[in-house]
């Protein structure tokens, strides 16, 4: 019987209707905590983090038999080997060439951390997009994988020739970050983090404050209410000015 009284006794009811009066009485503290993060994250993005362009190029590869027109099986094919030129376009034969030959201080790795190759839904043509903190060398380094990738093609597919379908364009736009993704995303973050705290703050409140919180957690009646004195309330009085004449 004890225990049983230990346990209904340590027990807390969380009250959604409390919660929500909590968050509304809270409600400018939250929003001013979100307002500063998403400032923060503004601001952090804006001055500190250096920005990236991306330059794309694209090529057309058709894989046909010399002096014969082309066929649905001439078609069919290349739209099947669109992914074996993806994987020769970021080999490490084509890269390493760019970066020699562009006397670039980068790695096979780093340099294949700036180049993708995807391929729009069913064509046969590979868009080749580089990506980097200068706009100029990101072109540069897109038309160079261009030609070196091309090249490599058709000495390892056996191709006659692959077509140019768009050089690199000068990006005058920043690819990343995004300024305002991240404002967005800094202020939810500060708005479920104040909120975070200010639940736990509630929760782990144990203080009677009322009388209905003593014969809600003590299980027991209230006899009487002694009213706090203002001048109690607020720990110190007021001193009244005296006028001199």
């Amino acid at each position: 019987m004890e225990e049983n009284t230990i346990r209904q006794t340590d027990e807390i009811e969380i009250d959604l209707w409390e919660i929500c009066l909590v968050l509304i009485h809270n409600l400018a503290l939250i929003v001013s905590v979100g307002i500063m993060v998403a400032l923060g994250a503004f601001l952090f993005t804006q001055l500190l983090v250096t920005p990236s362009y991306e330059s794309t190029t694209k090529i057309y590869i058709l894989n046909k038999q010399e002096n014969s027109a082309v066929t649905y099986s001439d078609i069919q094919l290349g739209t099947q080997l669109t992914k074996d030129y993806a994987e020769l376009i970021q080999s490490r034969f084509v890269l390493e060439e760019v970066v020699q030959g562009m006397g670039l201080d980068l790695t096979y790795e780093q340099m294949k951390g700036k180049v993708s190759v995807t391929t729009p839904t069913d064509t046969r043509i590979l868009a080749i997009t580089v990506k980097d903190k200068d706009p100029v060398m990101a072109m540069k380094m897109a038309n160079a994988i261009r030609e070196a990738a091309s090249v490599h093609i058709m000495n390892v597919m056996d191709i006659q020739a692959v077509n140019v379908a768009e050089t690199a364009n000068m990006p005058m736009k920043k690819a990343s970050p995004s300024v305002l993704k991240n404002t967005f995303l800094g202020g939810v973050l500060g708005v479920f983090l104040i909120i975070a705290i200010v639940l736990v703050r509630y929760l782990m409140d144990d203080t009677i404050k009322t009388p209905e919180d003593v014969e809600k957690y003590l299980q027991l009646s209230t006899l009487a209410v002694i009213p706090l004195n203002e001048g109690e309330a607020d720990g110190k009085k007021k001193k009244k000015k005296v006028k001199r004449s």
